[in-house]
């Protein structure tokens, strides 16, 4: 078993404690008994969540946040090199820890599930950690959304096992040695840290070659670029590889995928016998999760039928096709997705879900460099609904690129024959959907940034 506190942990202090990534990390070693500390740039309940916890939380960044007796700094590679605890931290020679080693120092010694992928690791990661805590196993996770159930993106548990979601964004996901990897696709994303898809693949050749021997691979058989890097690694040969899909050559068989409403019932081949089970989100993007969550079980030991069963308690992560509530006959429903791949995804499973209904979307590009690469594809996805709003692009941790604006999306859309109009104060989208929508309809907010915000403004509106 792992120690409970790595001892370069004892005393961390987080900078942007509120992030997704880190405030998993953060909640885990304050579970296990560490003094946590840390800044954000504002309040929100995840600092609340943390002090609860027992961590202090300062709002705001500034040297003297950072205490004299902490043990290490954590940061992600959003944190710029002029952060002034940062900077604190060089004066008094504290030594600076990467988000992805704090979390691969919390995973030593345990049976670790590191789920990697362009899309879906949020939700696949989460499948695996509800699915393994129904079945009584008790495992730590560390994901970048929050359960639905539990409320929360983060637990250290006292079972041998640790769920993670491992971020290729930054390549941070190479630092881990699990011994299952999940590889749901490889697709060209992250435009500001790989120049092309050799990058990528190099990228995750790294990160599987990482999974200890005897380990396995569980990776999709049907995405071109999962497939492609399935024959770049077969020679490893003290890997075990699963394939899994609708392909007639996964090892794991996707055999049907049935839409129930907002719920799908799944139907795979495996081991030569058919198993059925339900998946409570919509459409055969996340039905497919579920079954990389499965192989990925029945690779550590854990028989299937009890695994299927599980995965059937899965309700969703927050901002995964999250249903915000419904007024004047209009549901809003919020949705994270940012890439073509993830929004054509989303934007399918509520097609179907929607039946005879309209799907109206207000979409937030998120991040310049995406934008500048994936406009087109992005403007073809929303031809998918039935009327779109186009809001400015969600910056986060980019500058502005010259001519690169949410015009290229919106040109795209129409184009492609999509209805859409551009709103460019985010303050007016609620008075502008109520203006569009009509009972029955479904409203779907979409986007990495704080587009999620808006769903219960809309909420508020319909129902004045």
């Amino acid at each position: 078993m792992a120690p409970a506190i790595p001892s370069h942990m004892e005393r961390p202090h987080f900078i942007g404690i509120g992030g997704a990534g880190m405030s998993g990390i953060a909640k885990i070693l304050a579970q296990r008994g560490a003094a946590v500390a840390g800044s954000d740039a504002k309040e929100s309940a995840t600092a609340e969540s943390l002090r609860s916890l027992g961590a202090t939380v300062h709002i705001g960044h500034a040297a003297e946040h950072l205490a004299s007796d902490a043990s290490c700094v954590v940061v992600s590679s959003a944190i710029r090199a002029d952060n002034p605890e940062l900077a604190r931290a060089g004066e008094l020679s504290v030594p600076v820890v990467h988000r992805s080693d704090a979390l691969a120092s919390l995973m030593t010694g345990l049976r670790s599930i590191a789920v990697a992928g362009t899309h879906g690791k949020t939700t696949t990661t989460s499948m695996l950690a509800v699915a393994l805590t129904e079945l009584g196993l008790d495992p730590s996770y560390a994901i970048g959304g929050d359960l639905e159930g539990p409320g929360t993106n983060a637990r250290h548990g006292a079972g041998d096992i640790f769920v993670a979601e491992a971020d290729e964004s930054d390549r941070s996901f190479q630092k881990y040695d699990p011994e299952v990897a999940i590889v749901l696709n490889v697709e060209l994303d992250h435009h500001a840290n790989y120049a092309s898809m050799d990058e990528i693949y190099d990228s995750f050749e790294t990160f599987v070659g990482k999974v200890v021997p005897g380990g396995t691979l569980v990776i999709s058989a049907d995405q071109p670029g999962a497939v492609e890097l399935t024959s770049r690694i077969r020679d490893l040969s003290t890997l075990k590889v699963v394939t899994y899909g609708a392909s007639e050559s996964a090892d794991v068989r996707v055999h049907k995928v049935t839409p129930r409403g907002l719920t799908s019932e799944v139907t795979v081949l495996l081991n030569g016998k058919f198993l059925t089970f339900t998946v409570s989100v919509p459409g055969s993007h996340y039905a497919h999760n579920a079954v990389a969550a499965l192989a990925a079980g029945v690779a550590l030991g854990i028989p299937a039928h009890n695994l299927a069963s599980a995965l059937g308690k899965y309700t969703g992560v927050k901002r995964r096709l999250q249903l915000k509530g419904e007024a004047a006959g209009v549901q809003v429903i919020d949705s994270y997705a940012h890439h073509p791949t993830e929004m054509t995804a989303d934007l399918e499973a509520m097609r179907g879900a929607a039946a005879d209904s309209r799907l109206l979307v207000v979409f937030q590009p998120h991040l310049f460099s995406r934008t500048q690469e994936l406009a087109t594809e992005m403007g073809q996805a929303l031809a998918l609904t039935d009327a779109s709003v186009v809001l400015d692009i969600y910056p986060a941790r980019e500058d502005p690129i010259p001519g690169v604006t949410s015009e290229l999306i919106i040109d795209a859309a129409r184009a492609a024959g999509a209805d859409v109009t551009a709103v460019h104060d985010k303050e007016t989208v609620p008075e502008v959907v109520a203006g569009m929508a009509k009972p029955g309809d479904l409203v779907l907010t979409m986007g990495a940034g704080d587009v999620t915000d808006l769903g219960p403004l809309i909420l508020a509106r319909l129902s004045s």
